[in-house]
């Protein structure tokens, strides 16, 4: 029923942005002739019904060139290997010389890889970048078979033997915890593709340090209430249909809910830049349309959503947050306990934001605890001042105080 209901209100979404494409052409000739409000307000309007609702289709990574030096370096995607639950997916550069190979580790946690646009582009620069692009779970058939949390963990193996020796893992977010059990893993079974080094950046590693308000909510209920109200199942019309998901329209509200006021007051800002921008020609119009488009952009990427495997959603919760597996060095892997303590050839970087309210200070710094079994100058740590959970992976303070201290330790560990 639940992913029922926000079908419908997904067609009626559909039909909100078809009559907005017929108002806002219907402005069209009064902006042409130079009519100011209310006609600009109308044909704002417009614009923001043409925006209604969400979309899980995969947004572009929009990576074709990257600067290297004084020349700008075409960029292609290249899929190397792909499962039904996602790809291993390479961003080739056409150049000679050879860089330190990286895997970035995005969250499956609600929205595509293509978040991460910012931290591969930054990376590419120094780096031969690869990504993991989850795909969507609702298009995923029911032959494909189940998406657990160990999955996730022997996705990363194989795309680190497929990468080959010598790789560096940068996982963000979320998968900090399966990062650190893929190096577990591989460090027991003396794997020759281990990675040389993986930086972990704002991961809830340890989520009894500082509890955010995503934390608490995992922790407040039992599991079996996560399975009963945040679990649907896929309707007829998709490709996975009868798999069960926790759908990513609930993932975006509950990150919405927790910044509403920001939220309203960025699609505010969106519709009076939108009316500033109609129609008029002149540098004020021009910045309102740029501002304008930077908003917009960030909300094509923010509404995009991609709905998780339920038990991955569901092994995750009860994992990592309300029993504090790793925290206590008791994870397992297939059935296996596994040791954190294997750990002494992959150097290990952990970067938390000062501001971070989704994953707060103390909570991927604690993966040094766990990694006993590393000397001391294997292991780095950076607090960013000034930044909350998105600003440690994207932005300004990212690409000019931390990104060096990802390059250089990375560059180290080579």
């Amino acid at each position: 029923m639940l992913y029922d209901a926000f079908e419908v209100q997904s067609d009626i979404a559909t039909a909100a942005r078809t009559w907005g494409r017929v108002l806002h052409d219907g402005t069209t000739p009064w902006m042409r002739a130079g009519y100011g409000a209310p006609a600009t307000w109308i044909a704002a309007a417009a614009r923001m019904m043409m925006r209604a609702g969400l979309t899980h289709a995969r947004p572009s990574y929009g990576i074709d060139a990257v600067r290297i030096g004084n020349r700008e370096v075409p960029v292609t995607e290249e899929p190397v290997l792909s499962t039904p639950f996602g790809t291993l997916l390479r961003f080739r550069k056409d150049m000679v010389s050879e860089q330190p190979r990286v895997l970035v580790v995005a969250p499956l946690s609600g929205h595509f890889g293509t978040l991460l646009r910012g931290t591969v582009r930054t990376l590419l620069a120094d780096h031969d970048v690869y990504i993991t692009d989850w795909h969507n779970a609702r298009d995923v058939p029911l032959s494909a078979g189940r998406f657990g949390f160990d999955d996730y963990v022997a996705h990363l193996v194989q795309f680190l033997e497929t990468i080959g020796e010598g790789a560096h893992l940068v996982a963000v977010c979320q998968p900090a915890v399966q990062a650190l059990a893929a190096a577990a893993v591989m460090a027991e079974s003396r794997n020759a593709a281990h990675p040389a080094s993986m930086t972990l950046m704002a991961g809830p590693v340890d989520t009894r340090i500082n509890p955010t308000k995503v934390n608490e909510l995992a922790t407040s209920r039992p599991i079996d209430w996560f399975e009963r109200n945040l679990i649907a199942t896929v309707p007829r019309r998709h490709a996975g249909a009868g798999r069960r998901v926790y759908p990513g329209f609930m993932q975006v509200g509950a990150f919405m809910s927790m910044n509403a006021a920001r939220h309203m007051h960025g699609h505010l800002d969106l519709f009076w830049h939108l009316a500033e921008g109609e129609g008029a020609q002149d540098a004020r119009a021009t910045e309102a349309q740029a501002k304008a488009a930077q908003i917009e952009t960030f909300y094509d990427e923010y509404f995009a959503v991609l709905d998780l495997a339920a038990e991955f959603y569901l092994e995750t919760v009860k994992t990592v947050f309300q029993d504090a597996t790793l925290a206590q060095n008791k994870l397992t892997f297939r059935g296996a306990p596994i040791d954190m303590r294997a750990i002494r050839r992959t150097a290990l970087m952990t970067v938390e934001g000062e501001r971070d309210d989704i994953c707060a200070v103390g909570q991927t710094m604690a993966a040094h605890d766990l990694c006993t079994g590393l000397k001391p100058f294997r292991k780095r740590h950076h607090l960013q001042a000034g930044v909350g959970h998105y600003g440690v992976f994207s932005g300004r303070k990212w690409e000019s105080q931390t990104y060096p201290l990802v390059r250089n330790f990375i560059q180290a560990n080579a």
